[in-house]
């Protein structure tokens, strides 16, 4: 038997004991017709970048399966009808992932790069201009040397 990694985006009014009501259907699909499912994960309900047939968001589900090929096609045969499923993608993989998938691992905010400079080249160094002197109420009014 094949192992495939399926995603599938439900729609954004359903609850999220639905989507797993719907999980568990295919899973019954699948094992019906010799398959099996490994590992589920439910990513939940996350912002679209795009309309979906009017959707802006959708509840985002996957399944790491190992199963036939006629039972793969069988449910995504039943997801075309199904008006709940907004899109679904089954890829084959040669391998399943150990652990949880990367929408699931929490990336910490202190491991992005910084902002401050650090990811950025040394700023300019203006020669020997030094410091600006502080003005104090808007212009300097002093005479000109060229006009005395």
């Amino acid at each position: 038997m094949a192992l495939y990694e399926h995603v599938f985006l439900a729609r954004q009014d359903m609850s999220a004991q639905q989507v797993d009501a719907l999980v568990e259907q295919y899973k019954g699909v699948l094992e019906a017709h010799g398959g099996k499912v490994g590992r589920v994960e439910n990513w939940g309900l996350k912002s679209l970048t795009y309309r979906i047939k009017k959707n802006r968001k959708a509840h985002y589900a996957l399944m790491d399966i190992d199963a036939p090929a006629a039972a793969v096609h069988e449910m995504e045969r039943q997801m075309r009808i199904n008006e709940d499923v907004l899109r679904y993608m089954t890829i084959a993989v040669e391998a399943h992932e150990e652990g949880p998938s990367a929408m699931m691992q929490k990336r910490d905010r202190d491991d992005r790069p910084r902002r401050d400079g650090d990811d950025r080249g040394a700023r300019r160094d203006f020669g020997d201009r030094g410091p600006r002197a502080p003005r104090e109420g808007g212009f300097e009014r002093r005479p000109r040397e060229d006009r005395a």
